[in-house]
């Protein structure tokens, strides 16, 4: 395959991963009509790491003490990001709640200003990623609070959008503790043990949220295969080699896509309405979100960090 032809392919597939990861807010929100949130939730991880294990079995059988630190502290941000926007879901819109999980972009850098957290030889994020922190801030609190909030900017925050902030949070850990552990540990090692590790967590947490129930109806099943076949299993592998054939830059372009296709499906299957006052502010989001990104990557800032998103 020519270098065009490749780069063509990586384009066109990435934005497949995207839009399929903007599809399932809405879908998880209609299945969780059946199922707990945590139940749904572990379900869907657990098909996901008996897919990964299958086709990545090979890499597995030369696990290092690395590889399992690096997965189990992986998973566990994982986990806890899933666990807290799948909660959050139940509670709020599809579109809020990808808008607000899109705010992990201006996170990332915010929280690598910290020592402790920083991936290895991490640049402190610049003005940009600043700017674009405050232009998503801007962007939250019209999107969340009703007209005449005046000061009270947290008062639109209800418990679907406090999770679905929680999660931006855990999914920032997760993208830096990726960071940290990639250079050493290959990608089908580190992606398959996450996603196990991450399987195991939502087992232990299962209990926390209260009687589980899963009943398999036609909308949970295909909401579990398309979240644990395509949006994870199939989403981790072909966003792992799209991004050895793109510039961050487009990586970052295509990502900005996630919260847009999350809101028209929101609307086309869910007839989810944002007033013109949010969607000002989710246009505000998406503008820090592009913002940051778009610098970051052109910088070089946050190339190796470039977020995963999907529900």
């Amino acid at each position: 395959m020519t270098p065009r032809r490749t780069s063509l392919t990586a384009h066109i597939l990435l934005a497949l991963v995207t839009l399929v990861w903007g599809t399932t807010f809405a879908l998880v929100k209609v299945a969780l009509h059946d199922a707990t949130p945590l139940a749904f939730n572990l379900a869907r991880m657990t098909l996901a790491f008996l897919a990964l294990a299958v086709i990545n079995f090979d890499s597995l059988r030369t696990l290092t003490r690395f590889d399992l630190v690096g997965g189990a502290s992986a998973g566990l941000f994982l986990a806890l990001g899933y666990q807290f926007q799948t909660a959050g879901l139940a509670h709020t819109t599809a579109a809020k709640s990808a808008f607000i999980t899109g705010l992990v972009v201006v996170i990332v850098p915010l929280l690598a200003t910290i020592p402790a957290l920083a991936p290895p030889n991490h640049r402190k994020p610049g003005f940009a990623a600043l700017l674009g922190a405050i232009i998503a801030f801007a962007g939250l609190v019209l999107l969340t609070t009703p007209p005449g909030s005046g000061a009270a900017v947290f008062s639109g925050l209800h418990r679907g959008e406090w999770l679905s902030l929680c999660c931006s949070f855990a999914y920032g850990l997760h993208l830096l503790t990726i960071a940290r552990f990639a250079h050493r540990s290959s990608a089908r090692k580190l992606g398959t043990l996450q996603i196990g590790f991450a399987a195991l967590v939502m087992a232990i947490t299962l209990p926390l949220g209260g009687k589980p129930m899963l009943h398999l109806t036609p909308i949970v099943i295909v909401a579990l295969l398309v979240t644990a076949l395509l949006a994870t299993a199939a989403a981790f592998t072909i966003q792992s080699w799209a991004q050895q054939h793109l510039p961050a830059t487009h990586t970052a372009l295509i990502f900005t896509l996630e919260p847009i296709f999350a809101w028209l499906f929101s609307l086309l299957f869910l007839g989810e309405h944002l007033s013109t006052r949010s969607l000002t502010g989710a246009a505000l989001i998406l503008a820090g979100i592009l913002f940051a990104e778009l610098a970051a990557a052109t910088s070089g800032e946050n190339s190796d960090i470039l977020p995963t998103t999907g529900t």
